[in-house]
């Protein structure tokens, strides 16, 4: 372990050289990936030197107890020698979840798309939980939240609602949130007490820069409509909702949340980016997948991943087979021991790839 923590120390030290260089500060995409792995790289070194100090304590008490000269002195050794004993293990465990090599996409924004499903209005009231739940666990992290594009539901929440969140690691902490949500609850419209089982999906997309994808105008039919409200009546008169529909791949991407033509032209490019990005990422996903059986990481959007049973107070991650009963928590943002759980089983994973090759 000593050795890795001397390899990374050295990668680390021409790293910081490099991020203060002209040349590299001018390169904006290299520098943001410098920038990067130096967070990554300072996190597993402060790790290090933790570890080497307890090293340190270990040695030190061993030699005082081969001495044996002062008998309070021994004592006082054995204690720390336990103590060191007991840390050791817990921190090269630390250590080697630090040195799993992460996903350049992990560092990224995102884009949430988040659609009803199955059940009607209940589904739509679910996708405005399901929204809510995201926004207030972005602002526990210190994320920013905006809203891209929305489609209100005809008794409150959502038929479709696409939101962006800015902040440090974020598609890394929620690219887990991908695939079918499920809800068992009586619904407000439901008269006679019977629990409806209704669904919705979220797709969480990295962010693409615009150095990531390119997308050339000739390639994009543009097409301005008038904005809609709940109900889907007219709000404005004005032809503010902006349609992009990238030609050669046939994805669409639209936006009508701002009065500003302009502002919504650069919001609905903004999601079209991040979908044609994601969908190269998907295809990437789909070849990793093939090669390993993965728990977490497949990217398949059409999965049931979580179920959140009202009756019970139960949320259950079908994934990884966490249960937690806890669901007016969760709900309400809390999905802290979610995420932390499925990190990591897909890091459990790569570190089980890592020692069979």
């Amino acid at each position: 372990m000593l050795d890795k923590i001397g390899i990374v120390k050295q990668r680390f030290d021409e790293v910081s050289d490099l991020i203060i260089q002209p040349t590299i500060i001018t390169d904006q995409k290299r520098y943001i990936k410098l920038t990067k792995e130096y967070k990554d790289l300072k996190n597993i070194v402060e790790k290090g030197d933790e570890y080497k100090q307890v090293i340190e304590n270990l040695n030190e008490a061993k030699e005082i107890i081969a001495d044996g000269s002062d008998a309070e002195m021994v004592e006082m050794a054995k204690m720390q020698l336990e103590e060191a004993k007991e840390e050791i293990p817990k921190l090269e465990e630390a250590l080697k979840f630090l040195m799993v090599p992460k996903s350049p996409e992990d560092a990224k924004n995102i884009v949430v798309e988040i659609r009803a499903g199955t059940g009607g209005d209940e589904a739509s009231i679910f996708a405005g939980d399901l929204y809510r739940m995201y926004t207030k666990f972005a602002g526990d992290k210190g994320w920013k939240t905006e809203i891209e594009d929305i489609s209100y539901g005809t008794s409150g929440g959502f038929k479709e609602i696409i939101f962006s969140i800015t902040g440090s690691d974020v598609y890394g902490t929620m690219k887990f949130e991908s695939g079918v949500h499920r809800v068992q609850r009586v619904p407000q419209t439901e008269t006679q007490g019977r629990v409806h089982t209704s669904a919705a999906t979220v797709m969480v997309l990295p962010e693409a820069e615009e150095f990531d994808v390119e997308v050339k105008n000739s390639d994009v039919r543009i097409d301005y409509f008038c904005s809609s409200g709940p109900g889907g009546q007219s709000v404005n008169t004005t032809y503010s909702a902006v349609r992009l529909t990238h030609v050669p791949t046939g994805i669409v991407a639209q936006c009508q949340d701002q009065k500003s033509q302009h502002k919504n032209k650069d919001k609905a490019f903004k999601v079209l980016r991040t979908r044609i990005y994601e969908m190269e990422l998907q295809k990437k996903l789909e070849a990793d997948a093939a090669k390993r059986n993965s728990l977490v990481s497949s990217g398949d959007r059409s999965a049931k991943i979580r179920t959140y049973n009202y009756a019970q107070g139960r949320v259950t991650d079908h994934r990884i087979g966490l249960t937690l009963y806890d669901l007016s928590n969760i709900i309400n943002g809390d999905i802290h021991k979610i995420v932390e759980a499925l990190e990591l089983a897909e890091n459990t994973e790569k570190l089980k790839e890592m020692n069979e090759l």
